[in-house]
């Protein structure tokens, strides 16, 4: 019951943070910062979903090197703070290398996440526990963006940028303090 209470908190904060950071502020940020229209900002983020898909494939070979917990702490963890480099670009060549660069990284979370949590619960418990983290996910993602959107208006543009990357810190720093010794059984041996 712990375990997963406490995985389903952690995941909503990660969640909440990338709530901030969706395809529609990014590409607005992207749009009112360097003028960029459609013409650009689709290729852009035709080139982001595959890197994602990549992220997915690498993820799985990483995470038999290194473990689950490690894929999911030390591939976002660069990636939030590649993210917060990318409102001070100097141009737009750099803030787009820098945000394909964290797009490379972003998802390897994902898949190690579902996994590990369901490898370290009792079998009887993986729906559940799938589902509530995947509730909280769901629900701390659809509130932030609405936050982001007041944030931008108040506090400025790239507000969104550095909260969101920020909670994001916070969730893998949280995240590592909390599950890096409960290992799945397959990594235990």
């Amino acid at each position: 019951q712990g375990v997963i209470a406490k995985f389903a908190a952690l995941s909503g904060l990660d969640s909440f943070g990338g709530g901030f950071l969706t395809t529609a502020l990014v590409s607005y940020w992207f749009f009112i910062r360097f003028g960029v229209d459609e013409s650009f900002l689709g290729p852009l983020f035709f080139i982001v979903r595959v890197l994602n898909g990549f992220s997915h494939l690498g993820a799985a070979w990483l995470a038999r090197k290194i473990g689950l917990v490690n894929t999911m702490v030390w591939t976002h963890l660069p990636s939030s703070l590649l993210l917060m480099t990318v409102p001070i670009a100097p141009n737009l060549t750099v803030a787009v290398l820098l945000f394909l660069l964290r797009e490379s990284l972003v998802e390897m979370d994902v898949p190690t996440r579902q996994s590990y949590i369901v490898a370290v619960v009792r079998d009887e418990e993986r729906t559940r526990a799938s589902g509530i983290t995947n509730l909280t996910r769901g629900v701390a993602w659809a509130i932030a963006p609405a936050i982001a959107g007041s944030m931008i208006r108040t506090l400025g543009l790239s507000a969104p940028f550095m909260v969101g990357s920020g909670l994001k810190i916070v969730y893998d720093l949280l995240l590592y303090r909390a599950f890096r010794h409960l290992k799945p059984t397959e990594e235990a041996l």
